[in-house]
């Protein structure tokens, strides 16, 4: 089981790249894939779905070129787009019957797996409301399950916890978990704890390129005794913000605790602390 990318690009209107030279190999696991808003995964995971083509590069699902040969990987794949819709009258249940037959399962097969993914995404009470009357939260999860119908040995999911609670997004984090097994999943997101809770693998990017493909441990080694913490009075934490890169703030009694990763303690009576992911997705970003 082996996705391929190799030199990938995409180029749009105005000679513009929304993705460049971007390599990466994957296999089982979750691939935590961060960057910031405009980074190219939204992109790239387009890409892998088929739904546009690169315009360099190749990319291959076990050998195959998935653009001379897309149905080799569609066949195998399951997806979340970012911009998921629904039919506002149709209930779960109809909606995922429909999404069945598009992807050519047996009517026994397919009623059997919708009734175990509605059980797995917590909506078997509510299968039969429509659509239109669910929450942003509800139709998350509806996309969810339609994305896992056929089983898939590809998983991606493009900003699947916007609009989720928290305990559905701690949902969600478990399923994912425990869906990775003999599956890739590419987890796409700007929300670092989701990545730090499931993923085997992270990847971050910028401005289209890729910068690091790393173990979560292998990125967080990259900034230790790189992160401080200082206390500071409130008036004085816009000053801060624009001379430091300023991961996290908390406010106390005593003060703003401010997290700053940097080379250097920010200040002498700053001391230095243990890296996040957080901490590291910003030192990447921003260096």
């Amino acid at each position: 089981m082996n996705l391929s990318i190799q030199n990938a690009g995409k180029q749009y209107r105005g000679n513009f790249w929304g993705l460049r030279e971007f390599t990466l190999e994957l296999g089982p696991g979750v691939l935590g894939l961060l960057g910031p808003n405009g980074a190219g995964k939204s992109t790239l995971m387009r890409i892998l779905a088929t739904i546009t083509k690169p315009t360099e590069g190749t990319i291959t699902w076990n050998g195959d070129s998935i653009t001379r040969k897309p149905n080799a990987i569609r066949d195998v794949l399951g997806y979340l787009p970012q911009d998921f819709g629904v039919y506002a009258n149709l209930n779960a249940r109809e909606f995922l019957e429909y999404m069945a037959s598009i992807k050519g399962l047996k009517t026994s097969a397919a009623r059997q797996r919708i009734d175990e993914l509605l059980l797995l995404v917590n909506l078997s009470e509510a299968a039969k409301r429509p659509l239109g009357g669910y929450s942003g939260g509800m139709k998350q999860r509806v996309g969810i399950a339609q994305a896992l119908l056929n089983d898939p040995q590809i998983l991606i999911v493009d900003e699947p916890t916007v609009g989720l609670d928290p305990e559905e997004r701690v949902r969600f984090r478990n399923l994912i978990a425990d869906l990775s097994g003999e599956r890739i999943v590419i987890l796409s997101t700007h929300i670092v704890s989701d990545v730090e809770a499931t993923a085997t693998a992270i990847a971050i990017m910028d401005k289209g390129h890729l910068i690091i493909h790393a173990l979560p441990e292998e990125i967080l080694k990259a900034v230790e005794g790189k992160v401080w913490r200082w206390v500071i009075p409130s008036s004085e934490l816009p000053a801060v913000r624009a001379q430091h890169r300023v991961s996290a703030t908390v406010r106390r009694s005593e003060g703003v605790h401010v997290r700053i990763v940097g080379d250097a303690a920010p200040h002498g009576e700053a001391e230095a602390v243990q890296a996040t992911l957080e901490d590291a997705y910003l030192w990447y970003v921003q260096n």
